[in-house]
């Protein structure tokens, strides 16, 4: 197939074209390629097909199904079928909004939605449009399947060893995805009324509208109080933070502080000393000088003659009996004293 438009291979020795391209484009439809197989068709094994095909006779692996919700179930499910042999090429059919309600029921997404789905898978190479229920003879051959991987198969078909299994993906489904969505409604609807959708749109009455508004108000209000919340436990953690540096640091201060004033004001202090300094200044200021204890005799004149001797008798006197006697005492002492000069 060139640029997905065509499929033709020949029967030459020529190197065969470059037919996958859908890992850079998105795959193509079966009514549009114009598919015409020119080389002979020739039934292979599932054995044989294992073992390899020449690179322009792909074994040709057929699956379909309804893929609404397109999942990863459904990924893994067509990976498997693009995996069973080396050489491969992976058509998908996906049957019509009118076959799958009536056998099936309702699906979210319509059928245009659901084959751009299988479009843009990597493992698809070409997506069959409008796939039958129930397969023939006549749509395998017309399509050159090999191998079938369906979800319904007649007996017939089941017999003739054209079809393999493949590996359910347990946890995810379609139908599992719609329950979610049926028992979480009231959130959904919401949401979506909050995006700016209408209540018309979302099939909600007017009671519901109001009561879905006011809740979404409640919520917001819960927001804002988890977000001052988380804010003062954020501020609170910070002024703790900064209060233990704090003390640290005032703790520090301190030490040197208590440190620094028993240096000046101790028991050894330098205040102490400068003190004492001091005080033995002042008093060796204040104290008199001492007279000497012996003095220089004094050198008569030979002009006078010496003063008579007296004998000083001690009289027995008693204490002044008050400061004033004892003044006056002090005074005739040196007034006689004087005379005798």
């Amino acid at each position: 197939m060139v640029g997905h438009q065509e499929c033709i291979m020949e029967e030459d020795n020529r190197a065969p074209q470059l037919w996958r391209k859908t890992l850079t484009a998105p795959a193509p439809f079966a009514d549009e390629t114009n598919c015409q197989c020119r080389a002979p068709h020739e039934k292979l094994t599932i054995a044989q097909a294992r073992l390899g095909t020449p690179a322009d006779r792909p074994v040709r692996v057929y699956a379909d199904g309804i893929f609404d919700l397109f999942h990863s179930g459904h990924a893994r499910a067509l990976m498997q079928a693009k995996t069973l042999f080396p050489n491969s090429y992976l058509l998908v059919g996906v049957c019509s909004d009118d076959l799958t309600h009536k056998f099936k029921g309702f699906t979210v997404m319509n059928e245009a939605e659901r084959y751009e789905a299988l479009r843009h898978c990597r493992y698809v190479d070409e997506v069959i449009r409008d796939a039958p229920w129930t397969l023939t003879p006549e749509f395998l051959e017309k399509h050159k399947v090999l191998v079938i991987l369906p979800h319904s198969l007649s007996s017939k078909i089941r017999e003739s060893g054209m079809f393999v299994p493949t590996q359910r993906t347990e946890g995810i489904s379609t139908s599992d995805i719609i329950t979610r969505i049926v028992r979480d409604y009231d959130v959904y609807a919401r949401r979506n009324l909050q995006r700016g959708y209408t209540a018309k749109e979302l099939n909600v009455s007017f009671i519901n509208e109001k009561r879905y508004r006011f809740q979404n108000q409640v919520d917001k209000m819960k927001e804002k109080v988890k977000n001052v919340e988380e804010r003062s436990k954020e501020f609170v953690n910070r002024v703790e933070e900064k209060s233990h540096d704090l003390i640290q640091k005032w703790e520090e201060k301190s030490r040197e502080f208590i440190g620094n004033f028993l240096e000046l004001f101790g028991p050894d202090g330098a205040w102490k000393q400068m003190f004492q300094e001091r005080s033995s200044r002042m008093l060796q200021a204040l104290s008199p000088k001492q007279s000497p204890v012996s003095s220089p005799t004094r050198s008569r004149s030979p002009s006078r003659s010496p003063s008579p001797t007296f004998s000083w008798l001690p009289l027995k006197t008693s204490p002044p009996s008050s400061p004033k006697a004892a003044s006056a005492s002090i005074s005739s002492m040196s007034e006689g004293d004087e005379d005798e000069k």
